[in-house]
């Protein structure tokens, strides 16, 4: 199979793509570079460079790689920006979803892998997240997730499409420092910044009905994310006709913002005390996965923990922000 992978000079994309080249498989990525960089891919992985919005583009990219399947990552990701930006978050994930998937359809493509996200479960009061806990998000963000999905496996049932829909929990880490996230947008990178400019780390909230009062959150090493991409691409390409696997992924495992804070501590070097500061509207007092339905179904477990995402991470910031003068 030839596997067109969107957003694949992404953070998560790229991991992704070396990912399922290292193991074998052709493939082709697909970026408009607004995000993405395209020194995160080995020469021997063709870029296009271009939006899942340009038709003409996909037609011809499908054509051109003779390309088999699709893993879609290709979207924008950030909760805060969603709640200002809507029409921009519709259009550039649903509307590009729709795009790319009339282009598969034309094609005759019959495998497609999507990337969602926990944000399509809202904040649920449950010990474990379950594939089955209901879909209720709070953000456009995870409201363009969630009708993603429902785009996925209806046109997988209409086109007889192998679906699959990937709900990713909190990722972190990097498998090299040049493929770490350059964002400030999620918790370990914001740790890091402040340290960096020798301000002291911020937690949002300590009143939670949690052990040590913060947050709870189910942590996944984008390697190991990678490679579940890998696990499901291969179990698409085993299947015929419209069949869809919908799972979560992560470890399991909660871990709290102040653990968190504690360890990126131990790793930096930096011993500076977290301020507190009042709750951030949304945020659930604990979100961890169940991962028995991957489990199940590809044979499929996280095999990294958290001190490797926070080393690993650590390393790749110290590379992009040279002057980062701690640890």
């Amino acid at each position: 199979m030839t596997w067109l992978i969107t957003g694949g000079a992404g953070y998560i994309g790229a991991h992704v793509a070396r990912s399922m080249a290292a193991a074998g498989e052709r493939v082709v990525v697909l970026d408009d570079l607004s995000t993405g960089v395209a020194d995160r891919l080995p020469a021997q992985i063709p870029l296009v460079r271009g939006s899942v919005l340009d038709r003409g583009l996909l037609d011809r990219t499908l054509a051109e790689h003779a390309v088999t399947g699709v893993v879609h990552l290709a979207a924008k990701k950030q909760v805060g920006e969603s709640v200002e930006r809507p029409l921009a978050y519709y259009r550039e994930n649903l509307h590009g979803l729709t795009v790319l998937l009339e282009a598969v359809v034309a094609a005759r493509v019959r495998r497609f892998l999507f990337s969602s996200s926990a944000a399509v479960y809202g904040v649920p009061d449950v010990e474990l997240i379950t594939e089955r806990t209901p879909a209720v998000p709070i953000n456009p963000y995870g409201e363009t997730k969630l009708a993603g999905e429902w785009l996925v496996r209806a046109t997988g049932r209409a086109h007889s499409l192998a679906t699959g829909c990937l709900r990713y929990f909190n990722v972190a880490g990097a498998a090299r420092p040049e493929l770490a996230d350059t964002g400030v947008f999620n918790i370990i990178p914001m740790f890091f910044d402040r340290i960096s400019r020798g301000e002291a780390p911020r937690i949002f909230g300590t009143d939670y009905p949690t052990p040590d009062g913060t947050c709870i959150r189910d942590y996944i090493h984008v390697a190991d994310l990678a490679e579940a991409h890998l696990a499901a691409a291969r179990w698409l390409a085993g299947q015929e006709g419209p069949r869809d696997l919908t799972v979560n992924i992560g470890r399991g495992e909660g871990v709290s913002v102040r653990e968190l804070a504690d360890l990126v501590a131990e790793v930096t070097g930096d011993r500076t005390e977290p301020v507190t500061e009042a709750r951030r509207p949304g945020d659930a007092a604990r979100a961890v996965a169940a991962v028995g339905l991957i489990a199940e179904e590809l044979d499929w477990t996280a095999s990294r923990g958290v001190r490797e995402m926070v080393e690993s991470a650590w390393q790749g910031w110290r590379l992009h922000h040279p002057a980062a003068s701690v640890g």
